[in-house]
């Protein structure tokens, strides 16, 4: 089993940055892929960005390519999504979750383990 606790979340305006933090419990965290997802109200939950166990190979969600990095720090437990050039379309909760295996996967439906999520606001 593994715990998800998301933080860092906020209200903020257009064109600012946050830095999400996901720190995690339970079994080994190094050894699985981590992914962060979101929903924006009355929208099914999307994909964002995931990172493979060692942190070497990531992949983005086109609408936040080149705006966001997901990095992780396997020492903390800790997986991170930071987030610049925020927009308003990006207002959602953001989840993050394990895969319970190596490789990062871009399908919510490989995902076992989920947090609670975490709000985030982009006011224009």
């Amino acid at each position: 089993q593994v715990q998800l606790v998301e933080s860092g979340g906020g209200l903020v305006q257009t064109g600012d940055s946050l830095r999400l933090s996901c720190a995690a419990s339970g079994r080994t965290f190094s050894n699985y892929a981590m992914g962060w997802f979101r929903q924006a109200p009355g929208k099914e939950r999307e994909f964002v960005a995931t990172i493979s166990w060692s942190g070497g190979t990531a992949y983005y969600a086109d609408s936040v390519k080149g705006r966001f990095t997901i990095s992780r720090d396997n020492a903390k437990n800790t997986v991170y999504l930071q987030m610049n050039s925020l927009k308003p379309e990006d207002t959602a909760v953001y989840y993050c979750a394990s895969t319970g295996r190596a490789g990062p996967k871009l399908d919510l439906m490989e995902y076992k383990y989920w947090g609670q999520g975490t709000q985030v606001t982009v006011s224009s």
